[in-house]
């Protein structure tokens, strides 16, 4: 986006952006950004509120005659979003004990996993094996997480990535399944970093990881923008 901002602006063309989250926009240095402080997904704040979107819409346009540039406004509302607080639901652990409990927590949820994917009929756990490869994913971030090096955990770092995507979209359809309600944007990506003990994991080697000075593309995909380090 602010690439392309800023190509426009050297042909003439004023340009004005919304921005969620505040280091993004900072680091981007696009010519005009609004910084509002919602829930992501929501960048004009309150759903059905035609009037306060437009107010966050005049306050974007506003900007537009600025030359002081590159300029970063905060919009005056700071929306928090129960959204994001995690899910109340448990996992119902395998029972070898002997496993890591990151890998119990796997094989306990491949039921609802496969219940919500028979409701749904579809899955996003397709980038690097399926379902199947989800435990030795896990594995992986395991030894990673404990002291092992990435680069002989048996994945390429493009490999790590698509893996950790993978196990995060496993965890978060099978929440689904397991919920006593539909989720709120978000709040089975939040239940499945701060609740479970392979987010925990998940978070370990991606420090790991990058603390080693490992490729971007390997520790990136571990953690989204929206969580907190």
């Amino acid at each position: 986006m602010s690439a392309i901002a800023n190509v426009l602006e050297t042909a003439g063309i004023a340009t004005v952006a919304i921005a969620s989250i505040r280091s993004q926009a900072i680091a981007a240095r696009a010519p005009r950004v609004l910084y509002a402080e919602f829930p992501l997904g929501r960048p004009l704040g309150v759903p059905g509120d035609p009037g306060y979107q437009r107010r966050v819409l005049d306050a974007a346009f506003a900007l537009l005659p600025r030359v002081d540039t590159p300029v970063l406004v905060d919009f005056p509302d700071v929306i928090e979003d129960a959204s994001d607080q995690p899910l109340a639901c448990s996992i119902p652990l395998a029972d070898d004990t002997s496993l890591h409990p990151a890998v119990r927590e796997v094989l306990g949820l491949r039921a609802a996993y496969e219940r919500q994917r028979a409701v749904g009929g579809r899955t996003m756990v397709t980038r690097l094996g399926g379902a199947d490869r989800v435990r030795s994913h896990v594995e992986a971030l395991v030894g990673i997480a404990e002291g092992g090096s990435y680069e002989t955990c048996g994945l390429t770092p493009a490999e790590l990535g698509a893996a950790a995507m993978d196990v995060r979209a496993y965890f978060e359809e099978a929440a689904v399944a397991i919920a006593d309600h539909v989720p709120a944007a978000r709040q089975a990506e939040s239940w499945f970093y701060r609740s479970t003990e392979t987010g925990r994991v998940m978070r370990a080697a991606r420090a790991a990881i990058r603390d080693a000075g490992g490729p971007r593309q390997a520790w990136f995909a571990m953690l989204p923008a929206g969580q907190p380090e």
